[in-house]
């Protein structure tokens, strides 16, 4: 299927490359008609804090959005809010943001309603405005009008600064410098590699085409689900990275098969036979790892995994049949691996030169394995041993870069009103009986306990509905939305304060509000992360032993890439939770670490070290098959992949580390997260312990049970089906299928 594939896509060039721009213009015209939507609302299904907003929606309906702050501020020197030229200028503007499209309400701090809204000291107030739009909808432009729309205000004197969902729309982040800084380390990596400029350029022609496909993609969907907006710039990271990388492969297979003297259509269609369906399989098993992750039953984690998913996809498929289509038209600007001697033909065990460096890395190594593999071990639980004390933690609007409107509104807000304010907590019960109104004994023996309750800085009057069986509180906590004793109030609150305020503690009462979202989400997070770490180590598992036929081989792969993952985890609890290093990233200091961050990056980081992992065992299985000596095998196997491996890893950790550059501290963990994970995965994982384990394991590696063997399914991930005839390994005796020690004549690799 694949080298028809890439054998049609090789011979109708200019075909394949109209369907792709045109498919880039019919994506780029829905994204100009309908835009990008991003959203950074949490819903928890089954969640007290769920039960909370759905009781409070279906009794106290109000705007779709909820309640957007507008913050108004004169300073310590300026007029206070409260004068008669200043509350002009305030209902003037509350006049005029009244007509911007979109808004159904808006509350100046005069109004009984508004009531809190204005600060002891006059000099800090902020208006409410409810708008028919949720917060995926609200854009920068409908914002800015807004805040526009406040011109009098500003006339008077008055600072005026959107918060909330206003802010967050401003404030999206724009990554389009770290996408140019990670192509640009690319151009430089793979021009060293190719010496040629087309060589070079095409990887990032790819990687660009599917980045704007799937960022596309991305934004579109997002109309139809919370996307966040953290979840579209791991895509790009992911998307870049992988999209460049496969190319290399496939482009380095490519020059190798020109080299032999092969024509350039048939080349590519080779390339994409061989390299393109290992990159396929690699990127399937990044996918798979990814789909582990709708366990977490959150839509947050299904959001968060579908935005890389879709990259990876997008970037599988231009491999697969934007690229031959490029080889076959750019064949001749491209070059040939004979031309520089890079590489030796396969099938013999004299590595290429290129692979010098790698191999006598590899010999060292195997001949000493107990020695390396003990230091790369230590290594590993050295960098992993900060993890022990990871903790889930919830970012606010005060870990935002200073100068953001989100940062803004949230100090003023807070020097003003206190940091609970920033994040009150919604109280909701449904009595059994209809309250006689808000003196009812039930309704005031909760508001008098929700007051005690240590913690609160304050509580409002209740507010009953129509038929008094609902009520609703606001509790402002003392604490910041990402204070851990704000969580630890929510529990309070839950745990006892409720039950012994309410009528038999029937659990009628929930409360919600953002802090206490974020609280449910960590939960449920904690509960769910065993189960996601098994499904997705068991599923790389089954792929690996599927691909390799090795039960062994697919243990140890796994093993390693916990270990590096945990060192990853490592790294992240130093440089975000404890803050080492922390002002070297641009950050002010610790900040906590979001519980989708960990969960996220294992998924990610498990199906990325599978690329790796395939394209090292393929090349090890082929030698072994030809020589049948199992370390000459790893030691030919690593000289020949080591270069390729090394230069995709860079580009990797270039893109990844280009991400540090943004302001938005959740990108930041990612970026140094995985380019931390991949720089281990390649140097300590495939120098030292691949290797030193499988010059251990011996012929054992590749044992593999009889009936394992009669159902599982010959996958040739490397297509050696396709190779040519100078290239296919000669049979061997290797280790039968029953077990170490038994021995059979192995026919070449399979000619399916």
């Amino acid at each position: 299927m694949f080298l028809t594939m890439g054998r049609w896509c090789a011979r109708r060039p200019r075909r394949v490359i109209g369907a792709w721009l045109l498919l880039l213009l019919v994506l780029g015209g829905a994204v100009m008609a309908y835009g990008r939507v991003t959203s950074e609302a949490v819903t928890i299904p089954g969640s007290d804090s769920q039960a909370a907003l759905d009781t409070a929606a279906a009794a106290f309906p109000g705007p779709a959005s909820g309640n957007q702050p507008l913050v108004l501020r004169t300073g310590p020197g300026g007029p206070v809010l409260t004068g008669e030229s200043t509350r002009e200028a305030v209902e003037r503007s509350a006049r005029a943001i009244a007509e911007v499209p979109h808004v159904v309400s808006v509350t100046p701090p005069y109004e009984r309603a508004g009531a809190a809204a204005m600060s002891r000291d006059g000099h800090t107030a902020y208006l409410t405005v409810g708008l028919d739009v949720t917060g995926r909808d609200i854009t920068p432009e409908l914002s800015q009008r807004i805040t526009d729309a406040a011109g009098p205000a500003e006339a008077a004197g008055i600072e005026v600064t959107p918060g909330g969902d206003l802010a967050a729309a401003v404030d999206r982040p724009d990554t389009g410098h770290s996408e140019l800084i990670g192509l640009a380390a690319a151009a430089v990596i793979l021009f060293v590699g190719f010496r040629k400029a087309a060589a070079a350029g095409l990887p990032l022609v790819i990687g660009v085409t599917g980045l704007v496909a799937s960022l596309a993609a991305i934004g579109l969907a997002g109309h139809l689900m919370d996307m966040p907006s953290s979840g579209t710039t791991i895509a790009a990271m992911i998307g870049l990275g992988v999209g460049i990388d496969y190319t290399l492969f496939c482009l380095t297979r490519f020059r190798e098969f020109r080299g032999r003297g092969v024509p350039a259509a048939e080349a590519a269609a080779l390339a994409t036979a061989t390299a393109g369906k290992a990159s396929a399989f690699a990127g399937c098993a990044v996918i798979a790892a990814l789909a582990g992750l709708a366990l977490g039953g959150l839509p947050l984690l299904r959001a968060l995994a579908l935005a890389p998913a879709v990259a990876v996809l997008v970037a599988v498929a231009a491999t697969l049949t934007l690229l031959p289509a490029l080889l076959s038209l750019l064949a001749r600007f491209l070059g040939a691996a004979r031309e520089e001697g890079a590489t030796a033909p396969a099938g013999t065990d004299a590595p290429a030169p290129a692979g010098r460096g790698w191999q006598r890395i590899a010999e060292r190594v195997t001949a000493r394995p107990w020695r390396h593999l003990l230091a790369g071990l230590a290594l590993l639980l050295l960098l992993a041993a900060p993890a022990t004390q990871l903790s889930f933690g919830q970012l606010d609007a005060g870990d935002k870069p200073a100068g953001s409107a989100s940062r803004t509104a949230y100090e003023q807000l807070s020097d003003a009103f206190g940091p609970g304010v920033n994040g009150p907590l919604q109280v909701t019960d449904t009595l059994a009986a209809p309250a006689a109104g808000p003196q009812d004994a039930r309704v005031t023996k909760v508001s008098t306990a929700l007051a005690a309750t240590p913690g609160v800085a304050s509580v409002s009057p209740p507010q009953l509905t129509a038929d008094g069986r609902t009520v609703r509180w606001q509790v402002t906590p003392a604490t910041g939305p990402g204070d851990p004793a704000t969580a630890r109030l929510v529990d309070t609150l839950r745990g006892d304060t409720l039950p012994a305020a309410t009528a038999d503690g029937a659990g009628t009462a929930h409360v919600g509000g953002a802090a206490a979202a974020v609280t449910d989400l960590n939960d449920r997070l904690a509960d769910r992360l065993p189960a996601v770490i098994g499904t997705v180590v068991l599923v790389a598992g089954l792929l690996l032993l599927a691909a390799f036929r090795s039960p062994l081989l697919a243990l140890k792969a796994a093993v390693l890439n916990l270990l590096s993952v945990a060192a990853a985890y490592g790294v992240l609890t130093a440089v975000f939770q404890w803050g080492w290093g922390a002002q070297l990233i641009g950050l002010e200091g610790p900040v906590p670490v979001p519980g989708y961050v960990p969960l996220l990056m294992f998924a990610v980081l498990f199906g990325l070290s599978m690329d790796y992992e395939v394209f090292l065992l393929t090349s090890v299985r082929e030698k072994w098959l030809a020589s049948g000596d199992s370390r000459q095998a790893v030691v030919a196997g690593l000289a020949s992949t080591g270069r390729i491996i090394t230069s995709a890893a860079l580009i990797m950790v270039s893109v990844f580390l280009a991400y540090l550059l943004s302001e938005d501290p959740v990108v930041k963990m990612f970026g140094t997260g995985l380019a931390a994970a991949v720089a281990l995965d390649v140097t300590v994982v495939r120098g030292l312990l691949v290797p030193t384990t499988m010059a251990l394991l011996g012929d054992r590696g590749w044992w593999l049970p009889r009936r394992l063997d009669r159902i599982l399914p010959e996958l040739d991930i490397e297509g050696s089906a396709h190779t040519l005839p100078a290239e296919r390994p000669a049979a061997v005796a290797a280790p039968a299928a029953g077990g170490p020690g038994e021995t059979t004549a192995t026919s070449p690799l399979p000619t399916r």
